[in-house]
């Protein structure tokens, strides 16, 4: 009996060793959760480098518990689907442009105001201040990760644009909100999303459009326009969402949760200082190309500021029309950021 219980020790000690040693699976240690993550930014983009990071931290932190595929280029689900697949599981996790469903999102428009925006690090500060205080309802389909917000919108364009006269009759593109800021300086919307707009440019198929000087490289936009024109009066910028199915994130361990919201509140400074950094590589791009920044003078800047400001009673409307506050949304913003 004796030699049979020794036999047996062996056998265990052996099992033991060979499963230390990685040549026999551990039963004991569960696969990874696997999740998929969908964007819709090129592979070598800022962003979808930074949320690579973000899944790598995770694992990291969560000892190989977790494990996160990215799908950039919208291969997953395309940009104005990316909510909705998040929404019904066709991706657990997504990051888009919140005015790529225009509308859905009604109270959380007041961030793509053209509140007048000097940084992304500002933007994306003030969107998760934003989310915090009124936690929007429009969001209660799924889990919110974090936010971010582009630096200052403005114009790029093929030929330059100094003054408000420079504008009328030009096609610009232009996503979400931002139409409305087209339209309320005298040029024409044209609804596009970013990856069909290098080539809109390039055919002239629109005369310019509005997004942060990040575009000018991250987009290669330098190389189709020839123009900036920097309207900090008028500047707006887009909001971004984080999220991850809801149904998904309850089945996730409290310990694991926490990790995701830890991580995701460090990258909300990364993010807007990335935005920063994007948009001087994007002047830098376009500058080394011999294109034209053309910053406007106080007056004209002016200018243009009291040309959208109705943008922002027709927000206030809109949102009382739907009984949402927008009103004392639209304050807290401008106080946020006169901060």
């Amino acid at each position: 009996m004796r030699g049979v219980t020794a036999t047996a020790g062996c056998l265990l000690l052996a099992c033991g060793a060979a499963i230390v040693a990685g040549l026999v699976p551990a039963a004991a240690q569960p696969k990874p959760v696997e999740l998929t993550y969908s964007i819709f930014f090129p592979p070598t983009h800022r962003n979808t480098v930074l949320a690579i990071e973000w899944a790598k931290e995770i694992e990291k932190r969560t000892e190989g518990k977790v494990k996160i595929t990215i799908f950039p280029s919208g291969t997953l689900t395309a940009a104005d689907k990316c909510y909705d697949g998040v929404e019904k599981g066709i991706s657990d996790i997504g990051m888009s442009v919140l005015g790529y469903t225009r509308g859905r999102f009604p109270l959380s428009e007041v961030i793509d105001l053209p509140l007048g925006y000097r940084s992304g690090a500002q933007a994306t500060a003030l969107v998760n201040a934003f989310y915090d205080r009124f936690q929007p309802q429009e969001f209660a389909t799924v889990h919110m990760l974090y936010l971010h917000a582009h630096g200052p919108g403005l114009l790029h364009s093929k030929k330059p644009v100094a003054t408000l006269e420079d504008l009328r009759g030009l096609k610009i593109r232009c996503t979400g909100l931002a139409a409305k800021v087209v339209t309320a300086l005298g040029a024409t919307p044209v609804a596009m999303p970013m990856g069909e707009t290098y080539d809109a440019l390039s055919r002239g198929v629109v005369d310019g459009s509005m997004a942060p000087s990040e575009s000018l490289q991250g987009w290669k936009w330098g190389e189709v326009v020839t123009s900036t024109t920097v309207a900090y009066g008028a500047a707006y910028s887009t909001a971004f969402f984080v999220a991850m199915n809801k149904a998904r994130w309850e089945t996730l361990p409290a310990d694991v949760q926490q990790v995701f919201t830890a991580v995701s509140r460090e990258w909300i400074p990364k993010t807007g200082a990335a935005w920063d950094e994007m948009d001087e590589a994007g002047r830098q791009f376009a500058a080394a190309r011999g294109n034209q920044i053309i910053t406007l003078s106080p007056e004209e800047d002016a200018r243009w500021a009291a040309a959208v400001e109705p943008v922002f009673a027709a927000y206030v409307q809109a949102m009382a029309d739907k009984n949402l506050p927008g009103a004392e949304a639209l304050a807290f913003c401008r106080q946020f950021l006169q901060q």
